[in-house]
């Protein structure tokens, strides 16, 4: 997102699909905590994306209008203001979205907001906290059943979701499905995801909607 691959982007991966993707696992077991790490750039800095790109490998002064630094090669902490709390506010406003789509407001949500330079699809690592068990290979499978959902996860070949995989697509991508070995027993999960924040993000999500009130 995910989850709600989860924020502009799941991704915030929030509102490109992963928070809800992630609803069915209710029916199985009781959340009680989750941690994410959210990875993107920004629909409104991809073409100064690419001017910086060139710039920089022209060896001039990279043009830096939306983010005030350099994101050419070189990732930064989301550049949101800085709430009293040391969260930024697009790390809050997932907090708040996740405990909103899934309508629990005693969920724990923590997460870290990285811009990266990429153009399309926002990628978050997702660490899920159960009360009961859960193994991975029954989530998987339930992830193979969640509409909109599509697992690239073949450890043999080194192969998971990228953002080039999901851009311009409408389906989220998940992979690195593996028990989290801090956690005793089959209580924690660790996937990755990621969405293209444009297609499933805004239009597809506008457009499901709209289909839902006709």
């Amino acid at each position: 997102m995910v989850g709600y691959l989860g924020a502009k982007g799941v991704i915030r991966l929030s509102r490109s699909g992963m928070s809800g993707r992630l609803s069915l696992w209710f029916d199985v077991v009781t959340m009680s905590e989750i941690i994410f790490g959210s990875y993107f750039t920004g629909a409104a800095a991809m073409e100064e994306l690419v001017q910086q790109t060139r710039e920089v490998l022209a060896g001039r002064p990279p043009t830096c209008n939306i983010f005030g630094q350099q994101y050419a090669f070189n990732l930064f902490s989301h550049n949101a203001p800085i709430t009293e709390n040391g969260y930024n506010e697009e790390e809050m406003k997932l907090v708040k979205e996740t405990r909103k789509i899934w309508n629990d407001t005693e969920v724990k949500v923590t997460v870290t907001c990285i811009r990266v330079p990429v153009m399309r699809a926002h990628a978050e690592s997702v660490n899920l906290q159960f009360e009961n068990p859960l193994d991975e290979n029954t989530a998987r499978e339930l992830l193979k059943k969640a509409p909109g959902v599509y697992i690239i996860d073949d450890r043999t070949s080194n192969t998971f979701p990228t953002p080039l995989d999901v851009s311009n697509k409408d389906d989220v991508a998940v992979g690195r499905i593996r028990r989290d070995v801090s956690q005793d027993g089959n209580y924690g999960l660790d996937i990755f995801v990621c969405g293209d924040q444009i297609r499933k993000g805004a239009a597809l999500n506008a457009v499901q909607i709209a289909e839902m009130l006709l």
